[in-house]
């Protein structure tokens, strides 16, 4: 059955290609599926049962009997609050994601309920409802109550709107604790409940804030600076982390359930940033510390004082020994710590920790069980958002992501064929490390071995800028060093330290020390803005090619490595290609070195441009020959799926060359496959039951990569935000 019908300057035949005169008919033929096995990577789950683990974690909350209930402000397919027990995902509560709703950095339970801090908006006015969404301007922050038996389902407390209305319903069950102009954070810093009491940290207002956990209603409040994490003693005291909205160490305070300070505190040890505390039925209490130490520290009462009895994790966490290299007690970016009735330690990271806003949502979250001797019970990961995977040039069964390094042991069946073993971004050696200061994920990756050496490419979100990474690992074991930038607009890379203002320049690692040294910029003096277009390209031979919507091709040529390995490429030697015949806008240009062969895809006169769909590679495809000869010779021309008014749409969103294959994958993860030489399509791979029969949405414009192996099975690796990794299609011709 024809999935779409349009007019064009090619006249076709069914999936055939070439050129001919314009105005003709061109309608797609009928798809054929090709025998591909699909897989993924980066995530415990692969959503084959319905369930994937979450891509950020910010806050735990663990039951007696060890399910651990999570908060977190997003997860792509809405489960911020979800619940997990022995490795395994129960579910998520929902309400938390859409329509106005966010999650949020602070959960409590007790035997009834699960408190979830949660943030409620209006979608700039376009929800209107009172007592269901703030007026226009406004936002609220306050904490949703659940059943504890199923989160999904509201605990109301006070009348619904409208009864048979879900969000009305979600409504009766939200306690509003700040309405604040919109883009203003008054967020929950902690929670603490037993059954008849909620303690809740308004960290914005300097006080901790006491509900009856039945009613609703407030009993007390009393002052505390900068409160965040509360937990309950089993004598009914709490302890409360104090000074964590700004201040630099945040320190711990005793109080009892009146609100009086106990002077009972202790220090804690020097460059400590405790994010979570936890108090076990021992009456130790637990510090999460994110800070260089990454443990979760225990202090105990001895001769009427508290001090530190010990601690779980690796000193340095995944920093120390082989920096980057994940295992057990290998912390990275912690951010919840609590403790079951048997005495397991639950702990939770996300490659960054609970205070640097939507970051952690690309770094790649965890959760995991040890029991009272330190041995993990279980884990689980949800690594990757907004991210792509490349097969390593030197290791064929090593991936890289954005951020990260997995091994792949393709004799093994899916779920179990791959293994995370590198974090690529070690924000305590390289703090100027850009992935932290420009966009809020990693980047889309491009893996080359240049004289030698490996180095790796990230292209973001939106295609601004190009971010280049040089490794060394006897020095840096997994660790990707900062080696080269190339900026794009001004506003985009505003945060690089000491950049030069107006973007668009060049920085290159001069001295080899990771820093953006002032003396390491070189601004763009050829006298074309550079900045804007969807196309980046690194080739096999290093040349970096840009391209720019109506403004031609940009080839920045390699010119080799510096004293300090990095790569280097300039102004001076960059070279312009013009835009080619048919197009009047391009969006991306792919070369082949080896054979001189360009495959250039955009818009042309009768397959004009349609701004709402900005991200896609547009609607021809040409192969052009003998690219650097002058006079390049078209091979042949595809006209590519572009249906928008389907649903899903079918467009391409990305393209990869490979072998003797073009790869171009639509936005829900379907790739087309078509032969390089001819033009011709030999079919489609399409999500398999192993992920459930789907994919999310691919929402980068380079979120596709392919890789032959020596057996002559292709590799094809495509962006799955929706659930926490990447697709891995297995696909032999």
């Amino acid at each position: 059955m024809p999935r779409f019908t349009f007019n064009s300057w090619l006249a076709v035949s069914a999936c055939a290609v070439g050129l001919a005169a314009a105005s003709a008919s061109f309608t797609a033929c009928a798809e054929t599926a090709l025998n591909a096995k699909t897989s993924w990577i980066g995530n415990t789950f692969g959503f084959g049962d319905g369930t994937w683990a979450q891509i950020n974690i910010t806050a735990i909350a663990v039951a007696p009997d060890g399910k651990v209930y999570t908060n977190a402000p997003w997860d792509e397919s809405g489960a911020e609050a979800s619940v997990y027990q022995n490795g395994k995902m129960l579910g998520f509560a929902g309400g938390t994601h859409g329509w106005g709703n966010a999650g949020g950095n602070a959960i409590a339970l007790n035997r009834k309920y699960a408190f979830v801090a949660i943030a409620v908006g209006n979608e700039k006015g376009r929800l209107v409802e009172q007592g269901v969404w703030p007026a226009k301007g406004k936002q609220w922050f306050g904490i949703s109550r659940r059943q504890i038996a199923d989160t999904k389902r509201a605990a109301p407390f006070q009348p619904a709107a409208k009864a048979a209305d879900p969000h009305a319903q979600l409504a009766a069950g939200f306690l509003m604790m700040n309405e604040v102009p919109t883009g203003t954070s008054a967020e929950i810093g902690g929670l603490a409940a037993n059954d008849t009491t909620l303690y809740a940290a308004n960290t914005a207002r300097d006080r901790v804030e006491v509900y009856d956990a039945e009613s609703m209603q407030q009993k007390a409040t009393w002052s505390v600076h900068e409160p965040g994490r509360i937990a309950l003693a089993p004598d009914g005291t709490l302890w409360v982390l104090s000074g964590t909205r700004n201040d630099r160490a945040p320190h711990v305070e005793h109080y009892t359930q009146a609100g009086k300070r106990i002077d009972e505190n202790f220090e804690l040890p020097p460059d400590t940033l405790a994010v979570d505390i936890a108090v076990d039925a021992k009456g130790r209490i637990l510090i999460a510390d994110n800070g260089p130490r990454q443990q979760v520290l225990f202090f105990s009462k001895n001769d009427g004082r508290y001090e530190e009895s010990g601690a779980l994790g690796e000193r340095g966490g995944i920093f120390s020994g082989v920096a980057g290299r994940p295992g057990p007690q290998r912390f990275n970016g912690l951010t919840g710590v609590g403790v079951d009735a048997r005495g397991n330690v639950y702990v939770s990271t996300n490659g960054i920790g609970p205070r640097y806003e939507p970051i952690g949502a690309g770094l790649g979250a965890t959760l995991e069980s040890y029991a009272p001797d330190g041995k993990q019970n279980w884990l689980v990961q949800g690594l990757l958002f907004v991210d792509g995977a490349w097969i390593d040039p030197s290791r064929p069964d090593s991936v890289y992501t954005g951020n990260k390094r997995f091994e792949l042991d393709l004799s093994k069946p899916a779920r179990q064929d791959w293994k995370y073993v590198g974090f690529l971004s070690n924000r305590f050696r390289y703090p100027d490390d850009p992935v932290f200061h420009t966009d809020q994920y990693p980047g889309l990756p491009i893996a080359r071995k240049l004289k030698g050496r490996t180095f790796l490419y990230l292209t973001d979100m939106y295609a601004d800028h190009l971010k280049i990474y040089r490794f060394d690992p006897q020095r840096d074991g997994e660790t990707a060093i900062p080696s080269g930038f190339i900026a794009g607009r001004e506003r985009a890379v505003a945060k690089v330290p000491n950049a030069p203002p107006g973007g668009d320049w060049i920085w290159r690692d001069a001295n080899g020390d990771g820093k953006f040294n002032t003396d390491e910029f070189a601004l763009n003096t050829s006298g074309t803005k550079l900045a804007g277009g969807w196309g980046w390209w690194v080739d096999t031979a290093g040349d970096i090619w840009r391209t720019r919507d109506t403004r031609g091709i940009y080839r920045f040529r390699f010119g080799g490595l510096d004293a300090k390995g990095n790569p280097v490429y300039s102004y001076s030697n960059l070279t312009q290609y013009p835009v080619p015949q048919p197009f009047t806008e391009l969006h991306r240009a792919i070369y082949d070195p080896d054979t001189d062969t360009m495959y250039v895809s955009g818009y042309t006169p009768d397959t004009p441009v349609d701004r709402g769909f900005w991200k896609e590679v547009g609607r021809v495809l040409v192969r052009y020959d003998k690219w650097s000869s002058g006079e390049p010779v078209q091979r042949y021309s595809i006209a590519l799926p572009w249906q928008t008014q389907s649903k899903p749409i079918a467009t391409i969103i990305g393209l990869t060359v490979e072998g003797q294959y073009i790869f171009g994958v639509e936005p829900v993860g379907a790739v087309h496959v078509w032969d390089k030489d001819s033009g011709r399509e030999l079919g489609v791979i399409r999500p398999g039951p192993e992920v459930g029969g789907a994919s999310g949405w691919v929402d980068v414009p380079n979120g596709i990569s392919a890789a032959k192996r020596g057996n002559g099975e292709y590799l094809v690796f495509v962006e799955e935000d929706a659930r926490g990794k990447v697709l891995m299609y297995r696909w032999k011709p």
